[in-house]
């Protein structure tokens, strides 16, 4: 039997197993990013002795003013080096934002799935949707989970996972495809997200070099991020059904391991009026927000502009809802089901879910270290402004240097996660370049969605990789980071090869990016 399953594999299946096991070989995630840091200190040690260093042009994101820097190494080995690494070691991780995240989450997430609320609201999807719309439909949502930050990272891959376990089928597709989804198209939607209003901004201050009177909208690629949304849900939905679950294969749930068995996709009368008690909970918290965004002179608007969509209280603190949702919803089912009715079991579920993210906790703090020395030394920024500078001085046609803009980000992203931050150096530097050649502003801008989203699923640099491998080791302990990215590979190539391609194909053909 086992003969058969290797004579079926394709040889991309075995390159993949190969990426896997190789990956599996590497220590723990803590003892990789320790090793990093050592690098980054020899390496900072290196450069900053030879004076290594560039000149560029930014944008000061308060004055929106451009700006002529400079950047050179610093060492981490001189006496400042030395003394910003004893200093920051708390800071770095207090300020490591990922960390508040992750527990504001889980606070909400931890009473939804102690109640039982989660897996049945996972089977009651699974019902009233055909089996063949369910990747789908987790992928549709996981894109437009974007709108909501980071949630996304915490709600929806960990829920992709059940959703999958709940119809039968390996829960390590559920959380790939989830994963790829939220990660890998992180800065597109169908609607706008905050983080627009930072790009369009910096977009702007930089096609104002050319000409003073260019200005583009907050909908200025609204339609190439519909288009994108729509054809992105298509790509990993056909991966995860063509590629990823038939390598993975039939799971066999452990439950020592602490996977959640399969219970069928049928609900008990309990869990039937749970979910009731749950709508009534979501509701009634649907009623507070009205009451809280709504009105003008709402608590949760702009106090000085009115908006709620955009840089608003509501916006900035999107996490607090998530997870009251969670907790209202889980402890209204909890009560209708039976399952937690009382606060002294609602805030032992909430201990329990705290108490299974030490690792997690751990690792963060390691991982948080190596940003902020990463960060410090300028190493990232010194590569970007090298590689722009080679694709500026290359001296080709528009859509060639648009499709090499591409390419550079993606490249920098494994190193430079940040969207806004990577624009703040881009923008002054391609926006003017491509603008001179007849490039519209709303197309980089369009170009730099594209780039900055398919390396988010494998870069080490993602403060949520090792999260999901956190996720993955739930259902199978052997997991490690080379699962991960043997399992994000094919979205990765797929993902940006097939979006570049759209974009190619949109500008050839002249259609607006959007409003």
């Amino acid at each position: 039997m086992a003969a058969a399953n290797v004579a079926s594999k394709t040889t991309m299946q075995r390159f993949l197993d190969g990426v896997e096991k190789v990956g599996n070989m590497v220590p723990h995630p803590v003892v990789i990013f320790l090793i990093l840091i050592g690098i980054v200190i020899v390496l900072s040690a290196i450069l900053g002795a030879f004076g290594t260093a560039v000149t560029f042009e930014q944008i000061n994101p308060e004055t929106h003013a451009i700006e002529t820097a400079s950047t050179g190494i610093r060492s981490l080995l001189n006496v400042e080096g030395i003394r910003f690494m004893y200093s920051s070691l708390i800071p770095n991780f207090m300020s490591f934002t990922a960390v508040g995240l992750m527990i504001g989450a889980m606070i909400g997430a931890g009473v939804a799935e102690e109640s039982g609320m989660v897996t049945a609201l996972i089977r009651k999807l699974v019902i009233v949707s055909p089996r063949w719309a369910l990747t789908y439909i987790l992928a549709f949502v996981g894109i437009l989970a974007s709108i909501a930050a980071d949630a996304g990272y915490l709600v929806l891959i960990p829920l992709a996972g059940v959703a999958y376990l709940a119809v039968g089928r390996h829960p390590l597709a559920g959380l790939a495809l989830g994963f790829a989804a939220v990660a890998g198209a992180f800065t597109v939607n169908m609607l706008i997200k905050p983080i627009d209003a930072v790009l369009v901004e910096f977009t702007n201050d930089a096609a104002r070099l050319v000409d003073p009177a260019a200005s583009i909208g907050l909908a200025s690629n609204v339609w190439f991020s519909i288009a994108s949304v729509l054809f992105l849900t298509v790509v990993i939905a056909f991966i995860t059904d063509r590629m990823i679950a038939p390598r993975l294969g039939e799971y066999k749930p452990d439950t020592s391991n602490g996977a959640v068995p399969d219970q069928g996709a049928t609900l008990s009368a309990e869990e039937s009026r749970g979910l009731r008690f749950a709508l009534f909970g979501l509701l009634g918290l649907v009623v507070v927000f009205v009451l809280l965004t709504v009105p003008a002179g709402a608590p949760l608007r702009n106090p000085d502009t009115g908006e709620l969509i955009g840089n608003s209280p509501f916006m900035n603190g999107l996490i607090a809802l998530i997870m009251l949702v969670f907790l209202v919803t889980g402890w209204t089912f909890g009560i209708g089901a039976g399952t937690l009715r009382t606060l002294a079991e609602v805030i032992a579920a909430i201990e329990k879910s705290i108490k299974n993210m030490g690792g997690t906790i751990f690792l963060f703090f390691v991982l948080s270290q190596f940003v902020s020395y990463f960060t410090y030394t300028n190493i990232g920024t010194v590569m970007a402004l090298s590689l722009s500078g080679v694709l500026q001085a290359a001296n080709i046609g528009a859509l060639p240097l648009l499709l090499g803009f591409i390419v550079v980000v993606a490249i920098i992203d494994l190193l430079l996660t940040g969207a806004i931050a990577k624009w703040a150096i881009f923008a002054p530097v391609f926006v003017p370049l491509l603008m001179k050649l007849g490039v519209e502003p709303e197309a980089v801008l369009a170009a730099y969605r594209v780039g900055d989203s398919p390396m988010n699923a494998i870069t080490p640099l993602n403060a949520y990789f090792a999260l999901v491998v956190g996720f993955a080791q739930k259902y199978d302990k052997s997991a490690g980071v080379g699962t991960i990215v043997s399992l994000m590979l094919p979205y990765v190539v797929w993902m940006f090869v097939l979006w570049t391609g759209l974009f190619a194909i949109w500008k050839a053909l002249g259609l607006p990016w959007g409003l």
